[in-house]
């Protein structure tokens, strides 16, 4: 019978997720994940085995954390408007900057970083960046501008927002000017308004 473990697993999983969203998954190194975590070297490796599957866990917890609660504000129905809906998540986007949150998202470093030569992180990134494609394919069904246009086109134009999303918070991440992202997140509205 395996032992219970003895340490809060919440707390743990969210000092890692801390450690690899502020330095990314090569930048971690193992005493940065040690302090953020308060393991020791065994129980780490005795709890989740290696890097590569504590990382794929925190995908999971950031998915929790913070994608559910993007593809809910894409998905919430007490704003009508699906264009509102859009342009309410790139606000959030300026309104981390502005509180001078410049760790971006994790699961869009990832993209940026581990997917390209991990299979197995590669598949768990998409399936998350899948669900917010998704996000905004619902998100453009509900707005008013694109009801007459085809599910070939929305699912275009919801590839385009993934793609502006993914890229707007790696360029917070790299601290890019505030003035830079709202021109983008003003044109990327203008555009999908004139669909």
């Amino acid at each position: 019978m395996a032992r219970p473990r003895e340490f809060d697993e919440d707390k743990v999983l969210d000092g890692a997720m801390n450690v690899f969203w502020a330095h990314g998954y090569e930048g971690a190194s193992l005493p940065d994940l040690l302090k953020g975590m308060g393991l020791t070297r065994g129980s780490l490796y005795k709890a989740y085995k290696d890097k590569k599957s504590l990382f794929i866990n925190i995908l999971h917890r950031y998915d929790e954390a913070e994608v559910e609660k993007a593809t809910q504000l894409l998905n919430d129905e007490t704003v009508k408007d699906g264009l509102e809906r859009i342009d309410k998540l790139f606000a959030s986007v300026l309104s981390a900057i502005e509180n001078d949150d410049t760790r971006g998202c994790l699961l869009c470093s990832a993209a940026a970083g581990p997917a390209h030569n991990d299979k197995q992180i590669s598949e768990a990134v998409h399936i998350l960046l899948n669900k917010m494609k998704s996000g905004f394919e619902i998100a453009l069904k509900h707005s008013s501008e694109h009801t007459e246009l085809s599910e070939e086109r929305l699912s275009q134009l919801a590839d385009l927002l993934l793609t502006q999303y993914v890229g707007l918070r790696i360029l917070s991440r790299s601290q890019a000017s505030k003035e830079t992202l709202k021109r983008s997140i003003s044109s990327l509205m203008i555009l999908l308004a004139a669909e």
